[in-house]
């Protein structure tokens, strides 16, 4: 287990888990959020293979609608 910091809340993590397993786990659909690892970008085709170390910052931005 690994201690990670997600929209600046604390977690604690398997290190082996793949970001998209992760996303699902915290309650977002992968293709509707963009995701940034240390302040870089992770393309969404990426998820599936980006694993986490301790540390890591995750920001996770979902789409706002509304005018």
């Amino acid at each position: 287990m690994i201690d990670i910091s997600v929209n600046n809340e604390p977690k604690c993590v398997e290190a082996e888990k793949p970001l998209a397993e992760l996303l699902a786990e915290w309650g977002f659909e992968c293709q509707r959020v963009a995701v940034a690892v240390n302040e870089d970008f992770v393309p969404r085709s990426s998820y599936g293979s980006v694993c986490l170390n301790a540390g890591d910052r995750i920001d996770v931005v979902a789409p706002v609608q509304g005018g």
